[in-house]
């Protein structure tokens, strides 16, 4: 795994090197919570189409603001890593419809760490097609989490301090850049043809703000990104939302994925 550190191939090595101890279809490494911009760092696919990026979205199109699959905050004091198991069947009635049953999922394995009020989660999936995680392998899996809890880390950091474009960027928008929130489903240039296609009167400053809210930034982020105030960038908002007849953020993602 470590000779993938930092590169591409990463993310199937590290599916590929576990199987012996945890046989699982897909995986993904991701941050979320109610009150941080979530990312997806990484995921990879085996011996299946890859859905890891279309299961994200569907992630965030609702169900990551009130997935407690995790189980509940924890004190400041005691936020150390955790391993979390859980079946589609235990997952509230949304979150399953949209991410597990829509993507084949039955079954999540997980080191989890706290972070404030976000987690930092490593899973790994089985799919319909698969048996179930037997004890031996979910005892298999607890003894090499915290060093590939670890490895994600150290890998996320890698590719965080590769060459990225940086021209023009305000320092928080360079700093969403660097935590990965551009690491998305689509890039910025899919996103806006998706929109268009969604509404075509839709300007290209609303186009720019609604981009930037589908990379995970917040309306702090996109101000200082696009040079512009707070209030502007919300009015932007507010009148592409008019425009596409919804009213919420997780509305847009929907409406985005629901377009082929």
């Amino acid at each position: 795994m470590i000779r993938g550190l930092g590169s591409p191939a990463f993310p199937a090595t590290v599916l590929d090197e576990l199987q012996p101890l945890m046989p699982a279809a897909s995986w993904s490494v991701y941050r979320s919570g109610r009150r941080c911009r979530p990312n997806l760092f990484l995921s990879a696919s085996r011996g299946i189409p890859d859905r890891t990026r279309e299961c994200w979205w569907a992630y965030l199109s609702g169900p990551y603001l009130h997935d407690s699959s995790f189980g509940g905050p924890q004190e400041p004091a005691s936020q150390h890593p955790r391993l979390c198991h859980i079946t589609a069947s235990e997952v509230a009635q949304e979150h399953r419809a949209r991410v597990y049953e829509a993507h084949g999922m039955v079954e999540r394995v997980s080191i989890a760490q706290q972070e404030d009020d976000a987690v930092f989660a490593v899973n790994f999936y089985r799919h319909a097609h698969q048996l179930p995680f037997t004890d031996a392998q979910i005892a298999a899996f607890e003894g090499v989490a915290l060093p590939l809890l670890e490895l994600a880390r150290k890998h996320i950091a890698l590719q965080a301090a590769g060459p990225r474009p940086t021209a023009a960027l305000e320092p928080q928008a360079l700093a969403d850049v660097r935590e990965g929130a551009l690491e998305a489903a689509l890039s910025p240039g899919q996103a806006r043809e998706r929109l268009l296609a969604l509404e075509a009167q839709l300007t290209p400053r609303e186009l720019d703000v609604c981009v930037r809210l589908l990379q995970g930034l917040t309306h702090d982020g996109i101000a200082a990104d696009l040079g512009l105030g707070l209030t502007t960038v919300k009015t932007y908002r507010n009148r592409a939302f008019g425009r596409l007849g919804i009213h919420f953020r997780n509305e847009l993602f929907a409406r985005v994925l629901s377009r082929p």
